[in-house]
């Protein structure tokens, strides 16, 4: 069973709103946050390393409440809730925003707003681009993935440079790497990706030919685990065959991850090995990429 920690009540000023004097003079927020965990290991060891924090919590609340300015309670919600799931051990939270002096014009006792976000299941998304203006699209596809509902996304990593690997001449791709969450199953989750490729033109007359834009699904769970989905359907391999042994994936996937790991057929590895494998970070045909600051 799921155990919980309820954080009712924190209080702060804040200028949340649609109207004009919302955002000019302010007013009180409230918000509760009841975050899902095992506390198993707390309860055991009386250890708060095994736990989350209330206090850090509740700070950060107070930092979204008084920080910058959004039209509705419901985007507050949002990143309070993305917030609560940085934390490692949070499974699940709900947030209730309560806004008490909302100006509803009719005798009322309170205004709130509740969502209820899970965690997910972590996968690895491979991006690359090598027609027309293959950073902006890769900004859009980054936007683009974080609108698909059930995604979270935690990490993009910086953009590399990388010369075609297979295929007809072509020009240099630019490659990055997106840590994700997910709580929809790896079938849609496709599905979603292979739309938005769609509708940044993408076609596939010719194998491993140019692109103005590719989403690989590279990883769905964390290999060795429970949460590790394996295919091995045409339509869904995973997880992704060649992904060891690509250059282009494994050196923004370690600029995103440090410690990520990897399958590669029944062994499990840590992708700075599978790096080492094929020759390093600073391996042939991969270079730094144009700066960029994605926004999700």
């Amino acid at each position: 069973m799921t155990d919980r920690i309820a954080l009712r009540g924190v209080e702060a000023f804040g200028y949340h709103g649609v109207l004009a004097d919302e955002k000019r003079d302010g007013q009180p927020f409230v918000v509760d946050v009841v975050m899902s965990l095992d506390l198993s290991r707390a309860s055991a060891s009386d250890d708060l390393d095994h736990t989350v924090s209330y206090a850090e919590v509740a700070g950060e609340v107070v930092a979204r409440i008084t920080g910058p300015s959004f039209d509705l309670i419901e985007r507050l919600a949002e990143v309070v809730a993305d917030d609560v799931l940085s934390h490692a051990l949070v499974e699940g939270v709900e947030v209730t925003v309560h806004k008490p002096q909302a100006p509803v014009g009719h005798p009322f006792s309170d205004v709130a707003v509740s969502v209820r976000r899970e965690r997910g299941t972590p996968v690895v998304l491979a991006l690359g681009a090598n027609l027309g203006d293959a950073k902006a699209t890769l900004e859009a596809a980054v936007e683009a993935v974080a609108g698909l509902p059930g995604i979270r996304i935690r990490a993009v990593s910086a953009l590399v440079e990388t010369d075609p690997v297979g295929g007809p001449e072509q020009p240099a791709y630019l490659n990055a790497v997106l840590l994700a969450d997910s709580t929809l199953a790896p079938a849609p989750l496709l599905a979603g990706l292979h739309r938005i490729e769609a509708e940044h033109g993408r076609t596939r007359e010719t194998r491993w030919g140019a692109r103005t834009l590719d989403l690989d699904l590279i990883q769905f769970g964390v290999p060795g685990s429970s949460s590790e989905r394996r295919s091995d359907e045409p339509e869904l391999l995973l997880p992704h065959p060649r992904a060891h042994e690509r250059a282009f994936v494994l050196v923004p996937w370690l600029m995103a991850d440090a410690d990520a790991t990897l399958r590669d057929g029944d062994l499990v590895t840590t992708v700075r090995a599978a790096l080492d494998a094929v020759g390093g970070p600073d391996a042939a045909g991969v270079r730094p990429g144009p700066e960029w600051r994605p926004a999700w």
